[in-house]
């Protein structure tokens, strides 16, 4: 075997996110793009480098070996196409709980040489090697932290709780920011040792440690695949895709809740308050008939369930009322590439006599999902639970539609120079 020069440059490559808002019950990093993985696209390119490096790969803990064999194989691939990549430059680690405990991780392995790190997130898996020259280049040009960004284009308001507008935002002083990130070794670790508290990047943690970092001009291909349209954009972008517009079909979810009476509660049903009535037990205000909406939703977008996003564990959703668990399901639903088409709820219970407020009901939920919802209640004629006075279920059904989203422009972003 050729020796190789001992690499002062190292990639990070951060592959143990989630693939909840894609829509997949396994780690997005090991979806499957044109038949390889966002991983093995991502390291393609990292190999691809003139210059040979330390590539050190976090995976979670389960899927160590799969990435191990994945990064083999994009070693492999590069190297079919000429380009230097050496098997025993790259490791492979596993994880933690959050990316920074995983690049903390990632950064016990350095190897003594080793001078400027890049961290890099395989979810931004077309990213070019160019992108990774051009970090690269600035670090050692600058010895501070450099990370890429393209141009905010879109108007950005500040607004209040409310939805209240409090004014625009200068967009000139705004970037989106991209990975790879690149620092000096020395820094990076330094910052990392220093501070606990959870960073939104690894620049913001370095940025917090008193140190200057620069932006240089990203690239529009270095998205992040975090949505199904995401995948569809990328499937385009290698032309795996016919490039007429893909047909997304709607798609429907059932949800189902049930909660027993708690006479130390107060009655929160349908996203309304009912003075009087025995409330329900549960981590938030029991609203079944919110629940069951949620459930709806986030199962027609393959989000999973309330008991996932709202877990009891989560402080924050304790006491709270429908219209915040609707709005944040809202959200990830939109998030995920979908609108409400509408939703059908229906109300199983002896009491509250529902009927005098049911347009009250029906035009609140409507108003915070922006579709139509059908409220009906209904007894079970004494049978069950329900029937014997015991608590309230609630069934839901909802159609959620694909929104219409054009592919964006790959022209080549003009060039940044700011300061963070």
């Amino acid at each position: 075997m050729t020796d190789c020069p001992t690499p002062v440059v190292a990639v990070i490559v951060v592959a143990a996110g989630s693939g909840t808002r894609l829509g997949r019950s396994h780690p997005k990093a090991f979806v499957h793009l044109g038949g390889s993985t966002l991983l093995e696209h991502a390291l393609r390119a990292v190999f691809a480098l003139s210059e040979p490096v330390q590539v050190i790969v976090v995976a979670p803990e389960d899927r160590v070996s799969e990435a191990r064999a994945i990064a083999a194989d994009a070693a492999a691939a590069s190297a079919a196409l000429g380009h230097a990549a050496p098997a025993e430059t790259v490791e492979v680690v596993a994880g933690g709980a959050t990316r920074q405990e995983s690049v903390r991780y990632g950064l016990a392995v350095l190897r003594d040489g080793v001078e400027i790190v890049l961290v890099h997130d395989a979810a931004r898996a077309l990213t070019p090697p160019a992108l990774f020259e051009r970090v690269v280049g600035a670090v050692r040009d600058t010895g501070v932290g450099v990370i890429p960004g393209l141009p905010v284009v879109d108007t950005i308001k500040r607004v209040d709780v409310s939805g209240g507008i409090l004014g625009t935002v200068d967009r000139s002083e705004l970037s989106a920011v991209q990975t790879p990130q690149g620092f000096p070794r020395n820094l990076l670790v330094a910052a990392h040792d220093s501070l606990a508290d959870e960073a939104t990047d690894d620049a913001a943690l370095v940025a917090a440690a008193g140190h200057r970092v620069h932006v240089v001009t990203g690239d529009a291909r270095a998205f992040k695949i975090t949505t199904p349209h995401d995948l569809e954009r990328a499937e385009l972008v290698l032309g795996v895709r016919n490039p007429a517009p893909a047909v997304v079909l709607p798609r429907v979810g059932t949800g189902l809740d049930v909660h027993a009476f708690d006479d130390e509660s107060e009655l929160w049903l349908a996203g309304l308050f009912w003075p009087g009535e025995r409330g329900l037990s549960g981590h938030s205000d029991g609203d079944v008939a919110v629940h069951a909406v949620c459930d709806a939703l986030l199962g027609a977008a393959g989000l999973g369930d309330v008991g996932g996003v709202f877990g009891t564990s989560d402080s924050r959703f304790a006491g709270a009322h429908g219209d915040v668990f609707l709005e944040e399901t809202l959200r990830l639903v939109t998030a995920a590439g979908f609108g409400v088409g509408n939703v059908s709820l229906q109300i199983i219970g002896n009491r509250p006599r529902f009927a005098p407020r049911r347009a009250e009901a029906e035009a609140l939920l409507a108003s915070i999902l922006r579709a139509p919802v059908n409220i009906a209640a209904t007894t079970t004629d004494a049978l069950g639970f329900t029937g014997r006075g015991e608590g309230i279920a609630a069934s839901a059904t909802a159609l959620l539609v694909p929104l219409v989203l054009a592919a964006p422009s790959l022209a080549e972003p003009p060039v940044l120079s700011l300061d963070v």
